[in-house]
């Protein structure tokens, strides 16, 4: 797993490639949770990344709380469709704000 984390405005992008498994859901969580101190929304860009296991689902569903905790926008952005496959399997497609890119979850915070 690959991510880069950017800050536009008060705005939080973090961008992720590659697999979100069990191996790598620690980091994802630490960058992840870590985000959510620098910025008032965060935009989770899931364009480059092709597997996701519970454990990765798990990480974003944590910060999905903490920033509705904080009265944080936490948007998820571009997911790919073995991604969206998995969130529908566990019926987070209703949980999670996804929009279809980073510019959408822009003009919503």
């Amino acid at each position: 797993m690959k991510h880069e984390t950017k800050i536009d405005g008060t705005t939080v992008i973090v961008t992720f490639s590659g697999e979100i498994d069990l191996e790598h859901s620690p980091k994802a969580r630490e960058v992840l949770l870590d985000g959510l101190d620098k910025g008032r929304s965060m935009i989770v860009d899931m364009s480059g990344v092709n597997v996701i296991d519970s454990s990765g689902v798990a990480s974003l569903l944590e910060a999905f709380q903490l920033a509705r905790n904080k009265g944080m926008d936490f948007y998820i952005a571009a997911i790919t469709d073995p991604v969206f496959r998995v969130f529908k399997l566990a019926r987070l497609e209703t949980v999670f704000d996804i929009v279809d890119s980073v510019a959408d979850g822009m003009d919503k915070v």
